[in-house]
């Protein structure tokens, strides 16, 4: 049975084929930005690492890395989403297996991958208990390192955002705040990146396991 919270916000629902096909249309300097702050974090992860990417939407996170030598699961909650992301990593000769896979209740194994990127989710979540519960599952699933991009609220962008009203469905959340669900799960904020510090809302945090005390 799905909790109310499990229903709440549009992330969950919103991408069916048309939104899916909509939000494939990325301008390319934006995505050329982001991809440069994924590099950025993924600077601190090992190439060896298996690498889990939720949700992968069309997956350009998930070619991004398997480019670089990473070996990648991609995994999402839309099957629209789904659909295309087979068929740009097909496309791109990339044999990443892509699983549906819901983040608030997993079906995957403890520390299943070394290392779970979650790149633009966060923002969507309008509640503490819903973010703490599907970091509780990232950090669950990893087996090192989660990687998980987050509006910071100490920006021009979000300051607008607050002042107009505009997209209200985008949550931004103090580093701070991030932080506290991680060290709840064991986890340490290892090092926080933004796209654009103060302009851009957009950061995206590495968090690493602390070593199990014997």
């Amino acid at each position: 049975m799905k909790s109310a919270s499990a229903t709440s916000y549009r992330a969950r629902t919103q991408y069916d084929d048309k939104q899916s096909l909509k939000y494939q249309q990325r301008k390319p300097g934006k995505h050329r930005a982001e991809m440069r702050l994924i590099d950025s974090a993924f600077a601190l992860i090992p190439k060896t690492h298996r690498v889990l990417d939720a949700p992968c939407g069309g997956g350009r996170v998930a070619i991004h890395l398997a480019r670089q030598g990473y070996a990648v699961t991609a995994a999402d909650l839309s099957d629209s989403m789904i659909e295309i992301a087979r068929q740009n990593l097909a496309q791109e000769g990339l044999a990443c297996p892509v699983e549906k896979q819901d983040l608030e209740r997993s079906m995957l194994p403890d520390r299943a991958f070394d290392s779970v990127v979650c790149f633009r989710l966060f923002h969507h979540f309008p509640s503490m208990e819903i973010r703490q519960r599907v970091v509780s599952e990232l950090c669950r699933v990893a087996a090192q390192f989660v990687v998980l991009s987050y509006f910071s609220p100490r920006s021009v962008t979000s300051l607008k955002r607050k002042i107009t009203g505009r997209e209200s469905h985008r949550y931004a959340t103090p580093l701070a705040e991030v932080a506290g669900y991680f060290e709840a799960c064991g986890f340490r904020l290892v090092k926080d990146f933004a796209q654009l510090p103060v302009v851009h809302t957009l950061h995206l945090a590495v968090f690493e396991r602390v070593k199990d005390r014997g």
